[in-house]
């Protein structure tokens, strides 16, 4: 499974375990818009293409 995490504030504790447990056996992206280096075309493309959207 594809799963994506649009992380607003940036990465926290919690966010980086469950993303770590969950990268055992899926395929994780993770978007950091804190970061604001993601166009929104990038944003929308990655949310179409993931089966499961998780925004923190």
């Amino acid at each position: 499974m594809k799963i994506l995490h649009i992380l607003n504030d940036g990465p926290t504790h919690l966010s980086d375990e469950i993303t770590g447990v969950q990268a055992g056996l899926n395929e994780i992206r993770i978007i950091d818009l804190a970061k604001r280096d993601s166009s929104y075309e990038d944003i929308i493309d990655a949310v179409f293409l993931c089966d499961r959207v998780i925004s923190w």
